[in-house]
This record gives C-alpha cells, structure tokens and sequence, in this order.
C-alpha cells in the first residue's frame, strides 16, 4: 500500500485550553510510533519563552508515561504521566497538560508530529554499557541515517547532533567539531540499513556509559519509498554553500513544507520555518529556534519553490546544513469537500476566526456581496498581502487587517472592511493545494521564453497568472480548451485573444513544467508572479468548455453529487466571469452570481446556473448571456 508524506509527517496548529483535548492530524502514533515536538509560539500578552518540548513512544507516550525532553538545555529527560498520549489519529493532551509549555490558556502552539517509517524517520532508545569499542545499535530506518540525534536521558549532556561531516549541538549555537562520538553518520561504512555505531570519548563513553540511557531520532534522505510508485523522496538532509550576499538556491526536486538549517562553520543559531506558521515566498518567515526558547520571530529567510528553496539573509560565504520535508499532500483527492468549500458569512468588524472548512486551506477569496474589490489572498505569498481579479494592480501589503492568520480549519481576518466590516454579508471560496486539482508557482520572470516547475502531478487545463511586483495588464488565462497561441484575461470581459504567441510561447503544459514566453504580463525580467494552476480530478473538477444553445442543457463533469462551484466565461463574444457556489444557492429558488472581472454588488437569479447531479444545468431564459446559441463558452467546476 502506498505511502504518503501526510501519513507521517504533520505540523499541526493549536491554541491552548489548559484542559484534556485531541490533536488530529491523522498521524498513526500509537500503532506505528514517532515523535511529537511541541513549542510555544507566543501568547495573546506578546512574545512568550517556553521550551521546545519532546515526546516519543520509544520512551513512553501513554497515560501512564509520557516523560519530556527539552532541545535547549542538556537536561535529563522529566518523568511525566498522562501528558501527550499517542493516538491512531494524532495526540491527545492529557489532563495534566495544562502548563504553559504545551497547553496553556491564551498560548498558541507549533506541534510536528513524525511518524516512523522506513526511509523517512525513526526512534530508537538503549541502555549504556561503556563498551570500550564501536557498539551497534539498531534501529529500523531501512536506510543508513543521514542525520542522527542522541540525548542522554539520565544525565545532563548535550543533544548530539550529527551530519555527514557535522559534529554538533542542537542545543547550542556551536559549529562543527572534532568529536566524533558517534559511528553509523552517512558517509561512515559503519552506517548500515538496521545499526550505527556508538563510541566512547575520551575515556568516557557519553553516548554509551554505564548507568545511562539513550534516545536517538534518525532521519533518512532522498531514499524514496513513496507515493504511488514508491519510488518519490519526501526529505533530503544536505548542506549547501551561500554565495557573498548570503543566498543560496537549494534543489530538493519538490517543494518544502518544514526547513531546519544551521550554519556549521560559525556559531550561530538554529532555524526552522514551516508553510502552516508561515514560510512564504518573498516576505518574512516566521521562525523558532530549537537552541533557545525565545518566542517565535519573523525574518525573510526561505522562499520555497515547486523544486527546493531559495535562501537569503545568511552570513555571507558560509555552509549550512538542512533537513527539509516535502509539502503535501501527495494524495489525489478523491471528493471536492476535502479541497474546496465556501462559507457565507456577515461581517463581525472585529477579528474573527471563520472555521468549518473542513481542510487546512491555501487560498481564500472573500467577496463583499454588497460589492467592491475582492481580495485574493493565499499561503504561499504570505497572509499579509492580496491581489485582486478585476484590477491590473499589483500585489498589495503587508497588511496585518485583512487575513491575520492561515488556521487548520479555516482563516482569521482582521478588521478591514473588504473582507469584514461589521454587518456585512460575505462569501469566502477556500481552496487546498491537491495533486490534479489546483497548484501554485511563485516565480521571477527572465525575460526569455522559458518553462518553470509545478507540482500539480497533471496536465494543467486552466491556468491563471499575475504580475505582483507591477502593474500591468492584468490577470492571464490559459485554457486546455483553446490554442496554445489564445489567451483570455480574468479582468476584462474581452473574448478569446487569438495568436498572443509570446504569452504561453505557443506551447502546452505538461505534467511537470508550463511555459511562458516574453510577454510582460508573465515574464518580463524581474518581475514576480503568481501562477495558479487547475486540472480535471475525476469526480473533484473539471475543467472543460461548451456551445450554448439558447435554452436549457446540462453540463456532465463526471460528478456524482452536483457542482459546488462555477466559473463560465464566453470566449467567442465578450462576456463577464461569472461565478456560482451552492452558499449562496445554486437552485432555481435562488442563484445569485459574482463576477471575477468586476466589483459589482451579487445579482439574484432565479435558477440560470443549477447544481445536478453530474455537474450542472444552465437556462438561458434566465440569463441569456450563461447559454447563448452557438456562443462558446470555457468553465471550471468543482463538486
């Protein structure tokens, strides 16, 4: 059976309550075993300290055991019962998890769960024996470890952290150094796929002494294992070198979703970033430090690509050492609930989180149904900045009042008043990122035609792109639908724009890659973009075209429970983007559009777009402009 990196790996969000709760995350703890890590990012007074806190089941994570480490000191491990208990779906926080260190009232919390898993993780715990040589353990990564962890539990020594050529600390800002105390790191023989070796050190065996006891965390890299072939990497420990402004481009050959890195030939601290805190592409990263307990900060470090990161800020001409994980999920999503829902809502004027999605979204649009500019706001270019569809404005921010915050089940806007002024009604689209459903690409245009990478593991059959950094013309549409030499722009109610050879290059996407040719509008040298990618996911979306024919028909996607959402547009004639969710209504008592081109207020229907079974039903006796005879029409629907 095939594995993915959301069955074991997860950075999970919470806020604390001071009382017993479950983390789901849908990591097998209890059956498969793993690690939980946990640190508190800050409180609702400001910046708070609190350790980064460790639990496994090699040590015990049961009601009646569930002792704790701390990465920041060289403490022992702190006997502790009934805390985080390891569950088949996540964690529970037991009832006396109500400090402040991993539950406390008013705390927000990072939690990353790994699970062990043959070339990904594994944890493993022996009892010293000062033995005078190299001393095997073993262990069940099915690989030889590339990175290695070891922390006496017994006894107050450093956290041991070793690297191919890297001997350190986790626990300090300390370079590399000389003592090699452990055998079994990748580039030794002694490294197999079941043992590594431990050593004694200069006379005492700190990894190995009699009357202490040991845990060591092993990750693998770049082994594959996964996916449906079993043959997709979902974490690569490396090292690379920045150049003299302090940047680097590391290629992982997917995008990351969690970094640590350390500077190993100076002292300096360690930093991990992952996309759910905020790990976006050209504004801060929000950051924690495994060697201090500082609060969690913000700084403009990693900015991930559909094929590794890009890394700037760091000491100039220096080598760093990384672990980074792939970002999910690999899954394909077999129902529309698990990647797209709408909410209606009114306006509180007050922040306020909206929940009840169902997913972890990556992208929201909100639409004021009274009318104005709607805002378009999504994970990967940061929660503090927006675009807007009917405009040819660049991207606009930081604004700390629109969305404060991506949440696992939702978001949490702020004050401003396009996406929550008090009384107003509302409709926010959440999307997640899924394999042949929808991706994003952030990227910097050359200005020659060129490709760039996606993930969205198909043929993108609708794609979107917008210039952030300029204004320009505005939002381009490619359609599977049309030539290769046709584009449509989302901000204008214009027809198909035939033989625009040098937007798309005259050339299809494929699977891996989508090509842009020398147009400013999605490649001109320097600018940023966004690029928004679709595909047809069998019963998700589809994404496809039709010819009116003046009054009613039915469009089949495939779906077995109706369409959710459209988009149609007319590409022979002009025509508005309208768009349809089943919040608002998609029935002929009530079926109310917006338009993506426009900042007009919602316009009631009385059943012009219909959800059916298959897909869904248009009537051009309700709106004539949906289904006009002979006109042809492209669309996007999901169930």
């Amino acid at each position: 059976m095939p594995t993915y990196i959301e069955d074991v790996f997860s950075c999970f969000l919470y806020d604390g309550s001071g009382a017993s709760r479950s983390i789901t995350n849908n990591i097998d703890l209890s059956t498969k075993g793993g690690l939980v890590w946990i640190k508190n990012r800050f409180n609702t007074g400001g910046t708070y300290t609190a350790s980064h806190i460790l639990y496994d089941t090699a040590r015990g994570m049961t009601s009646g055991s569930s002792p704790r480490l701390i990465t920041e000191t060289t403490d022992a491990q702190v006997a502790q019962s009934n805390t985080v208990i390891a569950g088949t779906t996540g964690f529970d926080l037991g009832s006396s998890a109500t400090g402040a260190m991993i539950n406390g009232t008013n705390n927000s919390y990072a939690s990353w769960t790994f699970r062990k898993q043959p070339k990904f993780f594994d944890v493993v715990t022996w009892s010293g024996n000062s033995f005078a040589g190299a001393r095997a353990i073993p262990h069940n990564l099915g690989v030889a470890p590339a990175v290695i962890i070891v922390k006496n539990l017994t006894n107050a020594v450093n956290w041991f952290y070793i690297q191919g050529s890297f001997y350190g600390y986790l626990n300090t800002t300390a370079a590399s150094n000389t003592n090699n105390l452990i055998g079994g790191y990748a580039d030794q023989p002694s490294a197999t796929s079941t043992s590594f070796d431990v050593y004694p050190y200069s006379g005492t065996s700190q990894v190995n002494e009699t009357g202490s006891n040991y845990v060591a965390y092993l990750f693998a890299s770049n082994a594959g294992g996964f996916g449906l072939t079993g043959t997709d990497n979902v974490i690569t420990c490396g090292s690379f070198t920045n150049n003299g402004s302090g940047a680097a481009s590391v290629t992982l050959g997917y995008e990351p979703q969690w970094v640590m890195i350390k500077n190993s030939q100076a002292a300096e601290d360690w930093l991990i970033a992952d996309n759910m805190r905020g790990m976006p592409v050209g504004s801060a990263d929000k950051y924690l430090v495994p060697n201090t307990s500082a609060a969690e900060a913000s700084y403009d470090y990693i900015d991930p690509t559909a094929t590794g990161f890009n890394i700037k800020g760091l000491n100039s001409s220096q080598t760093y050492i990384y672990i980074a994980i792939r970002r999910g999920p690999m899954k394909v999503p077999t129902v529309g609930t698990s990647v797209y829902n709408a909410i209606a809502r009114t306006g509180t004027g007050a922040n306020v989180s909206v929940t009840g999605v169902g997913f972890t979204p990556d992208f929201v649009r909100t639409f004021d149904r009274s009318g104005q500019n709607a805002p378009v706001v999504d994970r990967l270019r940061g929660n503090t900045y927006r675009l807007y569809t009917s405009t040819t404005g660049a991207e606009a921010g930081p604004s700390s009042t629109i969305v404060t915050s991506f949440d696992m089940d939702g978001v949490s806007f702020g004050t401003f008043g396009q996406v929550n002024a008090s009384a107003t009604n509302y409709i926010n689209h959440f999307f997640k990122r899924a394999p042949s459903f929808f991706d994003e690409v952030c990227y910097t245009g050359t200005g020659s035609a060129t490709t760039f990478s996606h993930n969205l593991q198909a043929v993108p059959e609708l794609m979107i792109v917008k210039c952030r950094s300029n204004v320009i013309d505005g939002w381009m549409i490619y359609s599977a639908t049309l030539p290769a030499s046709s584009k449509m722009i989302l901000n204008r109610d214009y027809a198909e724009l035939a033989g625009e050879t040098t937007t798309w290059n005259s050339t299809r996407p494929t699977a891996s890659v989508f090509s842009v040719g020398t147009e400013s509008n999605v490649n001109n040298s320097g600018y940023t973009y966004v690029s928004y990618l679709f595909a047809t996911c069998a019963g998700v979306s589809k994404v496809g075209s039709y010819t009116g024919n003046g009054t009613t028909q039915t469009i089949n996607c495939g779906f077995t429970g109706g369409a959710r959402f459209v988009l149609i547009k007319r590409t022979d004639s002009t025509g508005d983007w309208y768009v349809y969710d089943t919040a608002r209504g998609m029935t002929v008592l009530t079926d109310p559009y917006l338009l993506f081109n426009d900042t007009a207020a919602e316009t009631a229907t009385l059943g012009s777009v219909t959800t059916v079974t298959t897909g869904f039903a248009l009537n051009s006796s309700i709106l004539a402009a949906i289904n006009v005879s002979s006109g042809t029409y492209i669309f996007f629907a999901v169930a």
